[in-house]
């Protein structure tokens, strides 16, 4: 069962608004909403480079100075308890997106208190503000990483998730949890979204595809994991954002009005041919030159600890229930990118 929700005219929060899919979605509702009010939150930290979290936030600044919405970044942490409960006071949210996460499987093997404090306690004093100033919709992300090393494929939302095998995971399967019960228990509309591999323009730069295209440029040699044996289903941002907007419009109802749903690109590509695209795009876009000598700069290593060798997403109950189908090929997405770096990099 199922809740329409009308997003124009509406206070909405998107918590993480600088990150790659906060900015996107924030730029999306600047576009496409006809009045209302959204409020973006971010704590700016420097997980990765800060310049470029400001360089989406002007992205963020131009859409909005074209747009009939009015939009306001606060600078904030959803780990400070009052700060949330002072911000849905005073703006009395009726959607509320939270982004805001501490993200990275391999960082979280050496750091693993900063996804105590975001993950959880941020997503917990979320939950709070939305039980105290009730909500039309709750939409959080989760990740395609709660499912591990899950070796039934494709990856479906009624899986048993227990075994997460980074500490990352395991907080995105405990928003989950924590989401479920708050729904329970308050009627809090919840709907979580398990994202795969998604990549694009002004991404993640600790992400795969943004880093080795980085060292490649500097004529540095890129590991490749598990000695190629591996797929992602990668997932276009664009169509990441159409996927979150959809799922926004129409909220669960009923007893426990609560979901879990997947999106991914449902086509999971092998790590090598991802990569020969990759190249094929950089040449193409100017990052690299013509004669570019891949072979040279590339190895092929072994398994990273927390990594699985395989993610593939069951994104059918998406396309049932939202009539949404991801679009954007690794080509396409991929030349996408690369002619950004080029741009952003000065090439």
């Amino acid at each position: 069962m199922k809740a329409p929700v009308n997003l124009n005219g509406k206070k909405i929060l998107v918590t993480g608004s600088p990150g790659f899919i906060g900015a996107n979605l924030v730029i999306r509702l600047l576009s496409e909403m006809t009045g209302g009010q959204v409020v973006s939150v971010d704590n700016l930290n420097n997980y990765y480079d800060v310049g470029l979290k400001n360089y989406r936030l002007g992205l963020i600044e131009r859409a909005a100075k074209n747009s009939n919405v009015a939009h306001e970044f606060i600078k904030g942490d959803i780990a400070d308890k009052n700060f949330i409960d002072e911000l849905f006071s005073k703006y009395k949210f009726e959607i509320v997106v939270n982004l805001a996460a501490q993200a990275g499987v391999r960082y979280s093997i050496e750091n693993p208190g900063a996804y105590i404090a975001s993950n959880i306690t941020g997503f917990f004093n979320v939950l709070e503000a939305c039980r105290h100033n009730p909500v039309e919709h709750l939409v959080y992300a989760s990740s395609s990483s709660v499912y591990g090393g899950n070796k039934k494929i494709p990856f479906s939302t009624d899986d048993k998730v227990d075994n997460p095998v980074s500490l990352y995971a395991a907080t995105k399967k405990s928003n989950e949890l924590l989401a479920h019960a708050y729904s329970k228990l308050y009627k809090i509309p919840a709907s979580g979204l398990r994202f795969f591999t998604v990549y694009g323009p002004a991404g993640r730069p600790d992400m795969f595809y943004f880093s080795a295209t980085k060292k490649l440029a500097a004529g540095e040699k890129i590991q490749i994991f598990n000695y190629g044996d591996m797929k992602r289903d990668f997932t276009f941002i664009d169509d990441i954002i159409e996927g979150v907007i959809r799922v926004m419009k129409l909220a669960p109802a009923g007893e426990v009005p609560y979901q879990i749903l997947n999106i991914g690109g449902g086509q999971p590509e092998n790590l090598l041919d991802f990569v020969a695209t990759l190249q094929d795009e950089l040449v193409r876009a100017g990052v690299l030159p013509s004669d570019y000598d891949f072979e040279a700069h590339r190895e092929l290593v072994g398994m990273q600890p927390g990594d699985v060798p395989i993610t593939y997403a069951d994104s059918s109950q998406l396309e049932r229930e939202y009539n949404f189908v991801p679009k954007i090929g690794i080509k396409e997405g991929l030349r996408s990118f690369a002619e950004w770096f080029s741009s952003y990099y000065n090439y």
